[in-house]
């Protein structure tokens, strides 16, 4: 699959099951789906100072009944599971309205649900009438294609994002599922001739934390209902490619505009490329092996200097003096301390006589692997 294939950064204006059975299959690597909640409203919403509340009481969120709801939804979801590639993942955002129903035809369609997450407003809408408690929360689905396929989580960098004076050394505590995040308001929620420009605008600061989370720089993120172009906006900021379907003519030269006013910081891999210790492809050392990379026999040395030097094994281990283990295991029984061999081992590479990390040739392979997937 080439990205040449796809409409790379555009919006397509359809309908989104339509234009979704129009791309090619296995090719995008992160969706984010905001769809109607079916909100059900009956009658207008005042507040106690008779002021009317501006509700959602758009015509693509009104349908006939669950079932005509529920046919809706199994249709999108199954055109946004044909072209997810089998590493890819969906987040789904509803509310109590929705998300339950949303959830179980996930699962029927072969979803493998790898978190739900609440996000937890900081200033949410209050409930006027007083007769439930006040809805501060909207519930985000994450799911992968298919169970057991290797994904994108950038684990290390949410742990980075939710640091705190209370971590040490700065690194940060796992970021949890109750995420405390603002309604968009403000500068940031876009309007038309004084007005909302769409009802559900959702902030920047979700869209932030989604496309950093579960995607790299150069994947497709592809919203199918794009509205006014958060996500489009937030992939552009972090250097991913994006797609965005709307049916809505106002949304799409509203997004446009916004689009167009983005300015986005050159590329540069060392602010954007999340490394991490996990969301990465695991590459065992025998793996440079068996790709020719090295040689049984060689020679690895622990620093450029090569002061202690050690035998590849053909079965991937290294011994050096009576001592034989893995790459970590043999530089931490030299060092007398815990080592990770990736970064202490050098090979002679052949062409330029020079020493070099072994790292960089797991690097390579994780490139080509890549490649191999695009």
């Amino acid at each position: 699959m080439k990205h040449s294939d796809l409409p790379l950064d555009h919006i397509i204006q359809g309908d989104c099951v339509e234009e979704l059975n129009g791309l090619p299959e296995n090719s995008v690597d992160l969706v984010f789906a905001d769809p109607p909640y079916n909100l059900q409203l009956q009658g207008e919403l005042w507040r106690p100072n008779l002021t009317r509340v501006d509700a959602v009481s758009d015509e693509w969120d009104q349908f006939a009944d669950f079932a005509a709801y529920d046919a809706f939804t199994e249709a999108w979801l199954r055109a946004c599971r044909r072209v997810l590639k089998e590493t890819g993942t969906i987040w789904v955002i509803g509310t109590y309205h929705n998300i339950f129903r949303v959830g179980k035809l996930m699962q029927d369609l072969g979803y493998w649900i790898l978190n739900d997450v609440a996000w937890v407003k900081t200033n949410p809408m209050p409930n006027f009438r007083g007769v439930r408690f006040t809805n501060a929360h909207e519930t985000l689905i994450w799911a992968q294609k298919r169970r057991g396929a290797r994904y994108t989580f950038n684990y290390e960098a949410m742990k980075r994002l939710n640091d705190d004076s209370s971590s040490p050394e700065g690194t940060g505590k796992q970021m949890r599922s109750d995420w405390q995040l603002p309604l968009c308001v403000g500068d940031e929620r876009l309007k038309v001739d004084g007005q909302k420009a769409h009802t559900t605008q959702k902030p920047e600061a979700l869209l932030y934390r989604v496309i950093l989370a579960s995607s790299n720089p150069g994947d497709v993120v592809l919203d199918p209902f794009f509205g006014t172009g958060t996500t489009g906006a937030v992939a552009k900021k972090l250097h991913r490619h994006w797609i965005g379907i709307e049916r809505d003519e106002t949304y799409v030269r509203v997004a446009h505009e916004r689009l167009a006013s983005v300015q986005s910081l050159s590329f540069d891999e060392e602010v954007f490329v999340i490394k991490g210790k996990r969301g990465r492809p695991r590459v065992p050392f025998g793996t440079l092996l068996e790709r020719g990379l090295l040689q049984p026999g060689q020679t690895l040395y622990l620093d450029p200097k090569g002061e202690a030097q050690a035998k590849i094994l053909a079965d991937g281990s290294l011994k050096w003096d009576s001592f034989t283990g893995s790459i970590h295991q043999v530089a931490s029984h030299i060092k007398k301390a815990p080592c990770n061999g990736w970064q202490y081992w050098y090979y002679e590479d052949p062409q330029t006589g020079q020493r070099q990390v072994i790292d960089e040739l797991r690097e390579r392979v994780r490139r080509e692997r890549s490649e191999d997937e695009a």
